[in-house]
């Protein structure tokens, strides 16, 4: 007998909705109509033993007991799901063969292979265990992945990743909890200091932003435009520009780090000096570029132009995403950090086009002009890991009652998927050069030859490829003006010099998308050289599938509040960071801890190479708790929320 393990009902239902009937439905399993069984788990059904499993003694919060870290870790079977594990554990001694079916990512990979080990399953049985990768619960979809199973033992590197970081969030979280809790305690703090591997940091940005948002001391700054016409008498440019001042090295002592000028003065005597002047065209350059369409999303991604169109939280449209993947099956899996397709997928991509064509006015007209032969870079096989890009399956949403979130989600998703059968957006590039008065003067200016892609998103702009709105000298550019036809030699016209009078501006409070943008591209945040360099551009805070859950879990914990759509931390939340020591709450150790989560993945570091930092960072923050008290949390109080048990929540299905 074949048993299929899968994540969740869910799923285990879609897996034996492709296999052969007649099916009889018993209490946590399923029997196919071959003799084989799919059952499920119902999310982690597995957790890490609390302290008090390894030593009675640790039940009672004491500071002389930290850093406790097991010699043998323990896992113990949740309560309320412990008689599906008796189900699974009566069915895989009976099966001949397993299959696991957990979720395409490191946690569902860790989610089975933890329940096979801790059911003793023999070597050689799990030596023949195969892995099922389902990313579209759809029939013909699961169908595919079925024909094409691979040993589970390719995926074991994913598992000791996951494992490193269940392990690594329960030492640090039940350690540091614990040891800032009792400080709090000395100067009057009741109740508990949440200390975590990634919600820290997390925390320590927010707190650092508001920080420089206090102390933010504007100063003003001054541009200057020369406003150019022709240079013959009485004739007229037919496109009149202007162009700014190009400060040069001999102005350095009047400038600010970012090349503006600070002293009034010596802008106003360039005004002077440009008004009514001959002006020489130094250079003109004219370049056809063009910008290809923007990637399919991975999770982070949609999540962040959802919370900039729509004001959707990250939480939020993790739910959204997969009630579109479980219950109505219309897009593939969510939980996903990657942004390519395979190769093979692109075989599918007509079927999925053409589906699209009946599908709501907005998303139809975008399917009716896509052409499916065009073959953007989404489809690289070198990219894929254990699973793909979120994209719309081959199920019609006709039929399908949606709410609107789930429409403009899955409207999201099926944009995205659709630009990559569009060309790329074309366009000319002008950049002119002028001496006057013996000063330089640039300007630049895009004029579109073929939208191609961008045809899709010009009713939400804020969700297109980011564009730079400002030059090589950090100054606002003038992209949206119109050159003239000119050529090197060319003598034209100032009519007057003008001063733009500016102020620096403060950084800005995190939202959503900012903050979810900071926690994906964390190495921006990063101080440490050495650091930054090893960081990736995909190497951030948290993974797709955690990122949601920490943000949400901050504020539930009191430490963050929201005003308006901005997010701000609580004195709690600020208290707490000015407790910590700065390794804590900054993100270059963890961030590095992620960098070698994935190199896990990659099979190109150990667990060992993870684990054992981490234990010595641990001795060290405690160390450092035991001889500062957190004075800055005296007259608080908290949000009465229950002690830090690393209870890990289950994934659960939509039954």
């Amino acid at each position: 007998m074949k048993l299929y393990i899968a994540e969740k009902p869910s799923l285990g239902r879609a897996i034996a909705n492709a296999l052969p009937k007649p099916h009889k439905n018993h209490q946590g399993y399923i029997e196919l109509g071959n003799g084989d069984m799919v059952s499920w788990c119902i999310g982690h059904i597995l957790e890490q033993a609390q302290p008090e499993a390894y030593d009675q003694a640790f039940k009672k919060w004491n500071f002389e007991h930290l850093p406790i870290i097991p010699n043998q870790w323990q896992l113990k079977p949740k309560a309320q799901t412990r008689s599906q594990l008796t189900v699974l554990r009566k069915l895989v001694k009976q099966a001949k063969t397993l299959v696991h079916a957990g979720d395409p990512d490191r946690e569902g990979q860790l989610l089975v292979d933890e329940v096979i080990d801790f059911l003793k399953v023999s070597q050689n049985k799990k030596r023949q265990t195969k892995r099922l990768l389902v990313s579209d619960l759809n029939v013909a979809a699961v169908k595919r992945s079925l024909d094409n199973l691979k040993d589970n033992h390719q995926y074991t590197a994913l598992s000791v990743s996951a494992l490193a970081r269940s392990r690594a969030d329960w030492l640090y979280g039940i350690n540091l909890t614990r040891a800032y809790t009792l400080q709090g305690q000395k100067v009057g703090f009741q109740g508990v200091l949440s200390v975590g591997r990634v919600q820290t940091p997390l925390l320590g940005l927010v707190v650092r932003r508001e920080q420089e948002i206090e102390q933010f001391r504007t100063k003003p700054f001054y541009q200057v435009l020369a406003h150019l016409n022709s240079g013959k008498p009485g004739a007229q440019l037919t496109c009149p520009f202007s162009a700014k001042w190009q400060a040069s090295e001999q102005c350095q002592p009047y400038m600010d780090d970012e090349g503006r000028i600070l002293v009034k003065a010596l802008a106003e005597n360039v005004v002077n000096r440009i008004t009514n002047q001959q002006a020489i065209v130094n250079s003109c350059k004219k370049e056809e570029k063009k910008q290809l369409p923007p990637l399919p999303y991975s999770l982070s991604s949609l999540q962040i132009d959802a919370a900039k169109q729509f004001s959707m939280n990250a939480k939020l449209v993790l739910d959204i995403c997969q009630s579109l993947y479980e219950k109505h099956k219309l897009i593939t899996y969510p939980r996903s950090d990657c942004r390519y397709l395979p190769m093979e997928h692109f075989k599918q991509s007509p079927q999925i086009v053409e589906m699209l064509k009946g599908s709501t006015s907005t998303i139809s007209k975008a399917a009716n002009s896509a052409n499916t032969k065009l073959k953007s870079k989404a489809w690289n096989d070198k990219k894929i890991t254990a699973h793909h890009a979120i994209i719309p399956t081959e199920k019609n949403a006709n039929n399908i009652k949606l709410n609107s979130f789930e429409k403009n989600i899955y409207a999201l998703v099926c944009r995205n998927y659709i630009a990559q059968f569009y060309g790329a957006y074309k366009y000319k590039y002008t950049t002119i050069e002028v001496v006057i008065a013996g000063g330089a003067f640039k300007t630049n200016a895009k004029s579109p030859i073929d939208f191609g892609w961008k045809v899709l998103f010009q009713k939400n702009k804020q969700t297109t490829q980011p564009s730079s709105n400002s030059d090589e000298n950090g100054l606002d550019n003038n992209d949206e003006q119109v050159l003239p036809e000119l050529q090197k030699g060319d003598i034209l016209h100032c009519e007057r010099g003008e001063l733009l009078s500016k102020n620096t501006q403060p950084p800005k409070s995190f939202t959503d998308a900012t903050l979810l943008a900071a926690m994906t591209g964390i190495s921006r945040f990063v101080q440490d050289i050495n650091v930054k360099k090893i960081l990736k551009d995909t190497d951030g805070l948290g993974t797709e599938a955690t990122r949601a859950g920490i943000i949400d879990l901050l504020f539930k914990r009191g430490f963050l509040y929201r005003q308006g759509k901005l997010i701000h931390a609580t004195d709690i939340g600020k208290g707490l960071v000015a407790a910590l020591p700065e390794i804590a709450t900054k993100p270059d150790m963890t961030a590095q801890w992620e960098a070698t989560l994935n190199a896990i993945c990659d099979k190109q570091a150990s667990y060992q190479s993870f684990m054992e930092p981490l234990s010595n960072t641990l001795f060290t923050i405690i160390k450092n708790a035991s001889e500062h008290l957190p004075t800055q949390l005296k007259g608080l109080k908290s949000s009465g929320k229950k002690p830090y048990t690393n209870k890990r929540k289950s994934r659960k299905a939509q039954n």
